[in-house]
C-alpha cells in the first residue's frame, strides 16, 4: 500500500519507492513550500494529473545532465550562433510555465496543472524556482523552468514554439550552472530528446550522493542574473 502523508512536510525513506517500478513513494500531502523544498532535497518530486491525488516519486534511475557531458549538434550549434535571439532568465516565469503545461503532439491534459503553476511560482517568489527563457522579437518563444538548492537544478519541463528554442534554452542553462559551479542537473526522466543533449541515466544512490554533496553549497550572486542577446552579424 503507497504511504499517505499527513499534515507535516515529512516523507518514507526513498528506499521504499523501489517497491513500484516507476519509483511511486507516497500520496497525499499538499504543494506548500515547506514541502517541495523537503521533496527535492530527498530526491522527490511530485507528478500527478488533474483530479487525482498528489503523487510523490523517486525513480530507482534517475536522468541527469553532467554539464561537461552535454552534446550540441553541428546544426545547433549553427542555430546557436547565426540565430538572432535572447536568453533571460526569470523575466517571465509564470508564462513559461503555462506553456509548458499547454496540450503539445495533438495529446490531452497536462501535469502541469493549475495548482502545480500556483506552487511553482510560489518556489519563484521565495526564490526556489527559475526560468530560462528563449525570446525572439520580443516574444517568449521557448524555455524551461526548475527548482534550485544550493548548486542542485532540478530541471521540471520545457517547450518550444519556434524550431530548437528549447534547445537553446537547455544548451545556455546548461553552460551558464556549470559556470556557476553545478556538477549535476536533474532531469527526471528519459526521454529521446534529453539523451540526444547529453543526458543519462544513473542509479538512485548515485543521484542522492550526489545531491547531498550539491545543495549544501552556496549559490554565486550571477546564477539568477543570466542574460544573453545573440546578434549574428
Amino acid at each position: 500500500m503507497i504511504p499517505w502523508l499527513g499534515p507535516e512536510p515529512v516523507f518514507p525513506p526513498v528506499e521504499l519507492a523501489l517497491a513500484d517500478p516507476d519509483g511511486l513513494l507516497a500520496a497525499g500531502g499538499d504543494l506548500s513550500v515547506r514541502r517541495l523544498l523537503a521533496a527535492y532535497s530527498h530526491g522527490i518530486f511530485p507528478w500527478f494529473s488533474e483530479g487525482d491525488p498528489i503523487l510523490w516519486w523517486s525513480p530507482a534511475e534517475r536522468m541527469v545532465l553532467f554539464p561537461e557531458a552535454l552534446k550540441v549538434s553541428r546544426s545547433l550549434t549553427k542555430t546557436l550562433r547565426n540565430r538572432p535571439y535572447e536568453v533571460r532568465t526569470d523575466y517571465a516565469f509564470r508564462a513559461v510555465m503555462e506553456a509548458c503545461g499547454s496540450p503539445r503532439d495533438g495529446r490531452q491534459g497536462t501535469w502541469i496543472v493549475p495548482t502545480m503553476i500556483d506552487a511553482y511560482c510560489r518556489l519563484y517568489q521565495h526564490g526556489y524556482a527559475h526560468s530560462f527563457e528563449v525570446w525572439e522579437e520580443g516574444e517568449l518563444v521557448g524555455g524551461l523552468y526548475g527548482v534550485a538548492l544550493g548548486r542542485m537544478f532540478f530541471g521540471e519541463s520545457m517547450f518550444s514554439r519556434r524550431r530548437d528554442a528549447s534547445k537553446l534554452a537547455f544548451v545556455h542553462m546548461a553552460r551558464h550552472l556549470a559556470s556557476c559551479g553545478v556538477r549535476m542537473i536533474d532531469c527526471q526522466m528519459h526521454t529521446p530528446h534529453l539523451e540526444s543533449l547529453g543526458a543519462q541515466l544513473i542509479q538512485r544512490e548515485r543521484f542522492l550522493a550526489t545531491l547531498k554533496e550539491q545543495i549544501v553549497l552556496p549559490q554565486p550572486d550571477a546564477m539568477w542574473t543570466y542574460r544573453y542577446q545573440n546578434e549574428p552579424s
